[in-house]
């Protein structure tokens, strides 16, 4: 039935686990690069090195039963199946709270917070603070069906969440996002005034307001800095998903190695990672989240949701409640003053001095501890 919800674990077959070292042993590698950093992409030694582990020394099946300790769903929405971990806590009061992850990320971002997030009086936090965590991985992402027709928006996808959350049982809910999340959560804000209670962001898309041009706090020149950078050296990857997405899934479809640089090199650029991305994350913390686009051969078909969104993305106001955590390496950064035009009833502002755009895997006790900051006043409601 199309309203059915089962259970879903991932799993690799032999043939694919053996398919994928034979194509990273027979990589044909480019020329090294002329220069001594990052500046022209992901360097040729460490690709070498990082395939070399992946064909070797990765362990898919110990991770697979890592990943599958959540339990795991599929359920039909809008002719597209949708893959969600769905971690109802042991506290009967807990508030439903939907997660929503974005590219290059994958449902494995949010392993480190799960479990203080349902559960945390066992994890040094207070019993009242639970939630039922519902973390869905977008349409064309992981193991989520491919749409077949375009359409597939945010505003799309924030509706197919919000009947995810009633086909669950869930009257009332909170929602949180970074990334592709973030645009997301924003569109439940301005459209689930029903049942959402408040929204929480990493990444809020604001414009920078003229008037403030002309006294700007260093926090909003560094952050225009940051979107002039972004702009002139680290955008070309979202004009190609934007423009030509099937064009460019041909070679990531073919090539692992090909998938592990696109993915990474985006790890290693907006994470606080002084220059490396295992200064952050182990090597299978960054291949987990490649095998849950080289496993499904999503590439192409999560590359789409830019070729839907990006250059249509919603500037409207939103009154819906909200909460918002800054992160200094995020890519797009915000003042109050710029993002209180946009977000009209903020509720909760931080902003940390350490840590990158995958806050939920770089700093997962700081990401926990907003979640609950944020949304402890609207559990009276």
């Amino acid at each position: 039935m199309d309203d059915a919800v089962n259970t879903f674990r991932l799993h690799a077959t032999d043939e694919q686990l053996v398919d994928l070292k034979r194509r990273l042993r027979s990589t044909r590698w480019p020329d090294k690069e002329p220069v001594a950093d990052w500046s022209q992409g992901m360097p040729l030694a460490y690709a070498q090195e990082l395939c070399r582990y992946w064909a070797d020394d990765y362990d898919w099946r110990a991770r697979e039963v890592r990943l599958n300790r959540f339990a795991q769903f599929m359920t039909r929405i809008d002719g597209v199946d949708i893959h969600f971990i769905h971690v109802r806590s042991p506290q009967p009061g807990a508030m439903p709270l939907v997660m929503t992850h974005g590219w290059p990320g994958s449902i494995a971002e949010f392993h480190k917070v799960i479990e203080p997030l349902t559960d945390p009086a066992a994890h040094g936090g207070r019993a009242e603070d639970a939630f039922h965590l519902v973390c869905p991985a977008l349409p064309g992402y992981g193991f989520s069906g491919k749409p077949t027709e375009p359409g597939w928006s945010v505003e799309r996808i924030a509706r197919a969440w919000s009947l995810l959350m009633r086909r669950l049982g869930y009257p009332k809910y909170v929602a949180q996002g970074g990334d592709w999340g973030s645009m997301v959560t924003t569109a439940i804000g301005l459209q689930d005034r029903a049942m959402c209670l408040g929204i929480h962001l990493t990444m809020p898309i604001v414009a920078p307001d003229p008037t403030t041009m002309s006294d700007l706090t260093p926090a909003e020149k560094s952050a225009l800095a940051g979107m002039k950078r972004y702009r002139a050296e680290g955008s070309g990857y979202a004009r190609q998903q934007g423009t030509r997405p099937q064009t460019l899934g041909y070679g990531l479809a073919d090539s692992p190695s090909g998938q592990a640089a696109w993915v990474i090199e985006k790890y290693q650029a907006w994470m606080d990672c002084d220059g490396h991305p295992e200064n952050v994350l182990t090597r299978d913390e960054l291949l987990d989240q490649v095998m849950l686009y080289w496993l499904p051969n999503s590439a192409t078909s999560s590359a789409r949701l830019y070729w839907e969104s990006f250059a249509k993305l919603s500037r409207d106001p939103v009154d819906m409640p909200t909460g918002i955590s800054l992160f200094p390496k995020e890519i797009f950064r915000s003042s109050r003053r710029w993002a209180e035009p946009r977000f009209k009833n903020i509720i909760h502002w931080r902003e940390f001095d350490q840590g990158g755009h995958f806050a939920a895997l770089e700093r997962p006790d700081v990401l926990v501890d907003e979640i609950r900051a944020c949304f402890r006043p609207l559990r009276i409601l």
